[in-house]
């Protein structure tokens, strides 16, 4: 079975790399993850370099249907991110 990677992973792997702290990583990690969900909150994509672009999408109301009992059903309009991995992320999957 494989391991989801956690925050904490991203932190514990940070500091063993680099050799910062593991508060100081984390305050790294916390900040970047900030400015990324602050960038969509102001309708703004978020593209990280040969990694892939953060966006918001809206999504219209629409009608949907259980599909235990066949009974349709509205769906509210909403926003949702969306991320779209970049060509050189892609690659590598290859």
């Amino acid at each position: 079975m494989k391991k989801t990677w956690t925050r904490n992973d991203i932190i514990e792997a940070i500091s063993d790399n680099v050799g910062l702290s593991l508060s100081d990583s984390s305050i790294i990690i916390e900040e970047i993850f900030e400015l990324i969900l602050s960038g969509l909150e102001n309708g703004e994509e978020v593209k990280i370099s040969s990694f892939g672009t953060f966006s918001v999408r809206h999504k219209k109301t629409r009608i949907g249907r259980n599909p235990k009992t066949g009974v349709e059903v509205p769906i509210k309009a909403r926003n949702v991110v969306t991320f779209s991995s970049s060509n050189i992320l892609k690659s590598k999957f290859k």
